[in-house]
């Protein structure tokens, strides 16, 4: 008898039981899917490999992380960076080296004050599961020793590792300056930030900004008394102030192209022509006297290159309002604007732009955009 109740008993347990539906396969996939997995545990171990003793103000410099992760695959690991002050990150993403199990990501920051700390560098490990989400690790900024130069009243601004004048070209301004259009390069070095003291006017033409190798096309309007423009920048590796001295040797030409900043030697294009009438002269008395008056064609060819280069400038019509650049660039310094139709000298022509001389015999450039239409 009690046999049977036992059994009477769980025979009412699953009749109970099976009233309730049970969730089916497709129904517990998808809850799986929906699943928020947060990993808690640190999976990333990050400190500094290399951190400047000393900085200077105006310097770049770097600051290299030593980064281990305990995850093996994932996608990639990102740093989001807070909590700095007297810096400006130059490159937003890390360049990263690998090495065994480590990986060196280096940042690159100028410093643009004497009180100065790095800031706080958050680490974010990326998984190749969208639903996985590990554990982020943060390095505290730290404060840098900084200071400031105690410079001469030439220096430039200018702290690089390395600063060179690779081309530059004297001209005449008006009656009582000249202008002075160099180009130089730099390494590690915030170029922008060149300015020369005891100039008239100075300016940026054209700039390559990068914290390895930069590059700056720059003019400074000078007395005409000055024969030597002479300025200072600070070698990083030499720790030391060091000279820079550009000659002035006045060209009696214009501005012309970036490549052409260098001094030429403006007797050549004379020296041409007398030695193509040289050629002529030659040819013709050789003709005579041998009498083969069917090769005075060829004496053609010289006095054809004569006459071509004797050719005087001809005028062109520039649109009213138009802008008279100091060099063909189009972010460049002007001269000035047209007030109405102006009809000037052609001197040259280079991609989109031409070369023309102004009523006060200076030089200038004008898009092509701005020729009249005839």
């Amino acid at each position: 008898m009690r046999g049977l109740l036992l059994v009477s008993f769980f025979l009412c347990i699953s009749i109970f039981a099976n009233t309730f539906d049970a969730p089916n396969s497709d129904n517990f996939t998808n809850i799986e899917k929906n699943t928020y997995h947060n990993n808690s545990s640190k999976v990333i171990y990050l400190n500094y490999q290399e951190v400047p003793s000393r900085v200077l103000k105006g310097e770049i410099f770097k600051v290299t992380l030593k980064l281990l992760s305990t995850v093996k695959d994932f996608v990639d690991i990102t740093y989001d960076l807070s909590n700095s002050k007297g810096l400006k990150l130059l490159n937003d993403f890390p360049l990263r080296e690998e090495d065994s199990k480590y990986y060196y990501d280096t940042f690159y920051f100028l410093a643009t004050s004497t009180t100065v700390r790095l800031p706080d560098f958050r680490a974010i490990l990326l998984s190749n599961n969208s639903d996985v989400q590990y554990k982020t690790t943060t390095l505290s900024g730290q404060n840098l020793n900084v200071i400031s130069l105690n410079p001469k009243k030439d220096f430039s601004n200018i702290i690089a590792d390395i600063f060179e004048i690779i081309e530059y070209k004297t001209t005449n301004y008006n009656d009582t300056h000249n202008i002075v259009v160099f180009v130089a390069t730099a390494k590690n070095c915030d170029i922008s930030a060149l300015k020369l003291n005891d100039v008239y006017k100075q300016g940026t033409e054209s700039i390559v900004e990068s914290y390895f190798d930069s590059k700056i096309t720059y003019y400074a309007i000078i007395d005409k008394k000055i024969e030597n423009l002479s300025f200072s920048y600070f070698n990083l590796n030499k720790n030391e102030f060091v000279p820079i001295n550009i000659p002035i040797v006045l060209i009696d030409d214009s501005v012309t192209t970036q490549s052409d900043l260098k001094p030429k030697d403006q007797s050549h294009e004379m020296l041409k022509i007398a030695f193509a009438a040289a050629i002529a002269i030659i040819l013709f008395f050789i003709i005579l006297l041998k009498k083969k008056y069917i090769y005075l064609v060829f004496i053609l060819i010289p006095l054809a290159y004569i006459a071509y280069t004797g050719i005087p400038s001809k005028e062109i019509c520039i649109k009213k309002d138009s802008k008279i650049y100091l060099l063909p660039i189009a972010n460049g310094t002007i001269f000035e604007t047209t007030p109405g139709k102006y009809y000037l000298k052609k001197e040259d022509e280079v991609k989109g732009w031409v070369k023309v001389q102004l009523k006060n015999e200076k030089i200038g450039w004008v898009k092509n955009e701005d020729i009249c239409s005839h």
